[in-house]
């Protein structure tokens, strides 16, 4: 006896879906179970400007656009339609993590700093930055001995020194040498 085509196509289909299903779970699963393998590197992704406490710690009000740039750097969105602010961002992912964002605003009242708003706020106390800067002193070179005279010092050569030598043509025979004679 032969079976209907109705059962077969619903079995199929069954049978299809289960696997559509199964697959698209292993898929989904494939980012999870990547990121929690030991030994696997995930890239940390930093974008924007990086902009910590201890930057935003140096902002002063009136200080002028420059002096803001020298700390911060150039900002991340400078808006066509609001001269007077300066936006910030900076975004992480460290580790495969959570993303983290941090923003701050800086209000300029023409070239002078007026307000700051966002995810950091400066301190009351001033802060004086210590240098990192380092002086290094270098000794005088000797420039009295060419190269040459320098490498010929090596194998003790210093103390010869050579006669100068004469240019032929400003130099005159003495008299009965063979260049004062006439040829016959």
């Amino acid at each position: 006896m032969r079976k209907p085509l109705f059962d077969i196509n619903l079995k199929n289909r069954f049978m299809s879906g289960i696997l559509a299903v199964l697959t698209s779970l292993t898929l989904a699963s494939c980012t999870t179970i990547l990121t929690n393998i030991p030994g696997v590197y995930t890239a940390d992704v930093q974008q924007g400007n990086m902009v910590d406490q201890a930057m935003i710690d140096q902002l002063r009000p009136s200080m002028n656009k420059r002096q803001v740039l020298y700390i911060l750097g150039s900002p991340m969105l400078v808006d066509f339609f609001h001269q007077k602010r300066w936006d910030y961002l900076y975004s992480a992912q460290i580790d495969g993590g959570d993303r983290q964002q941090k923003r701050i605003s800086l209000f300029f009242n023409g070239d002078q700093l007026v307000g700051v708003q966002g995810d950091f706020k400066p301190s009351s106390v001033p802060v004086i930055k210590a240098s990192e800067e380092s002086t290094v002193d270098v000794p005088k070179r000797d420039l009295e001995k060419s190269l040459w005279e320098m490498i010929t010092g090596l194998f003790g050569y210093e103390g010869i020194e050579s006669a100068p030598k004469s240019n032929k043509s400003d130099a005159k025979p003495a008299p009965g040498s063979a260049a004062d004679q006439l040829p016959l």
